[in-house]
């Protein structure tokens, strides 16, 4: 990626047209995972991989679609709802909604879609989880990005869809960095949400910024596959062991980093563990946001 071009916010853009969610109550993306650092040090780096997409209202469903497939139960893939929200095996539906609610959403969602990585016989990790909320007319409403790090912490960033952030180019949103996630990223920096929703295709782009501009850009760009016994064993075939590959290329970049000269940052107390509005923690007094970055790195 030789240009990176900011994420601006136009109140006049048009809204784009309505795209419906698949209508399964889970489905696979497979996909590619790239990124790339821009400075100090030139850093880029693609991996392949596969999410699933899970309709928070039909995860009872979710057993029947393969018998290597579960729901809350070990298998050699499953979804487990302790791995997200509250961490506590209650169910994320009524979680997603009160985020919402604190963030701002008046009537609650018709439907909420989460993409996430599965578990491979009983392990994962999800550096990063998406909630989709939509309304009655299949308008995307509200989003939830859930962060997690590599020291067992998480962090949710409840962003509902404000007017002139979803056009033709897909949902643009920005936050305040609020949360550590890499001991070789400041803590100083913003960032900024592209977002094609979930239909034939999805993709997810954060481009972060520190005070001198851009610095990381991150996709993931996936394609639908319908779930069957036969298309799971394929991911897996393609992807062994996605857990481990991602846990491992987490480490293994970090380290390629380091030894580029990149140093390391400490690691300050985890914040709450969600926050509604933009640089502002749960239970702090409102304060003004720190305006978006516009520069652009050539």
């Amino acid at each position: 990626m030789n240009s990176v071009e900011p994420i601006r916010h136009d109140t006049a853009q048009p809204l784009s047209p309505v795209t419906p969610p698949p209508d399964a109550p889970l489905t696979l993306y497979r996909g590619l995972v790239m990124h790339q650092r821009m400075r100090p040090k030139s850093h880029r780096f693609g991996y392949q991989v596969y999410s699933v997409l899970m309709d928070l209202d039909r995860q009872h469903e979710i057993d029947g679609l393969s018998p290597v497939l579960s729901h809350n139960r070990w298998n050699l893939f499953s979804v487990h709802d302790k791995d997200h929200g509250p961490a506590d095996g209650s169910a994320l539906r009524p979680w997603a909604d009160a985020m919402l609610a604190k963030g701002g959403l008046e009537t609650r969602a018709a439907k909420i879609m989460l993409l996430c990585y599965p578990r491979i016989l009983g392990a994962v990790f999800n550096p990063l989880s998406v909630y989709y909320a939509y309304d009655d007319g299949d308008q995307l409403v509200g989003v939830i990005y859930e962060v997690r790090n590599t020291f067992g912490e998480r962090h949710a960033y409840v962003a509902k869809v404000e007017p002139g952030q979803h056009g033709p180019a897909g949902l643009r949103q920005t936050r305040a960095k609020l949360f550590y996630v890499s001991p070789l990223m400041d803590m100083d920096m913003r960032y900024h949400f592209n977002l094609k929703p979930p239909s034939k295709t999805i993709t997810i782009r954060i481009l972060e910024h520190d005070p001198k501009g851009p610095i990381l850009s991150a996709t993931f760009h996936g394609e639908l596959v319908p779930v069957s016994t036969r298309t799971l064993f394929s991911e897996a075939l393609r992807v062994p062991f996605l857990t481990a590959k991602v846990v491992s290329a987490i480490h293994y970049e970090a380290l390629r980093l380091w030894l580029k000269g990149i140093r390391l940052r400490d690691r300050p107390p985890a914040p709450p563990s969600f926050s509604v509005a933009d640089g502002e923690l749960e239970g702090e007094p409102k304060r003004a946001s720190t305006p978006p970055q516009t520069r652009s790195a050539r």
